[in-house]
């Protein structure tokens, strides 16, 4: 099969070109984002719980500092606030964007994760909010001269559930002293 595509560009092997782009990526987000805090989810050594089937108990003891984009410039997306039947409900919801090297270098170094992970949480220092990743869309731009350069992040405000916060920052440990039964 002959192809129609030019034969003296070749678009996918350039990584010259691929690692500049992905260095536009990195300064734009540094000069239009802001810094938040990555929290990796962990499990604690308590195991499986098999009377009420549930995962083990999640932990998060460290705190990556870490640039990204705020995509919704508008304010935060979601259903926002409401009155339901159990009281005002807060359902914020924002997408993020970040680095692939950035977060490699940054996250990957100290936290031991590849990439952004779904259950996660993130810190936004503007409003000491914490919200949870939900999805995380690895080709937001398909493929820019043969690579990916970014994530894409959809997260939702976190809703306590017992996790336990040991990150030496008061902000997000006191979320669990306030609302811990324990």
């Amino acid at each position: 099969m002959v192809g129609t595509t030019s034969l003296y560009f070749n678009k996918f092997e350039h990584f010259g070109e691929q690692n500049l782009i992905a260095d536009l990526v990195i300064e734009s987000i540094a000069i239009y984002g802001i810094d938040v805090g990555y929290l990796c989810k962990k499990f604690t050594s308590e195991g499986y719980d098999q009377l009420y089937t549930e995962e083990d108990l999640a932990e998060f003891d460290n705190v990556t500092d870490i640039a990204m984009y705020v995509k919704n410039v508008d304010g935060f997306e979601g259903e926002g606030d409401f009155l339901s039947k159990f009281g005002l409900e807060i359902r914020d919801s924002m997408t993020l964007s970040v680095a692939r090297r950035s977060f490699e270098s940054e996250v990957e170094a100290t936290q031991n994760i590849s990439r952004p992970r779904e259950g996660d949480l993130i810190f936004l220092p503007l409003n000491e909010k914490i919200f949870q990743i939900n999805f995380v869309e690895h080709e937001p731009v398909f493929y820019q001269m043969g690579a990916l350069q970014f994530y894409e992040i959809t997260c939702e405000l976190f809703e306590y559930s017992n996790e336990r916060f040991d990150t030496g920052i008061e902000v997000i440990d006191l979320l669990e002293e306030t609302h811990s039964l324990d």
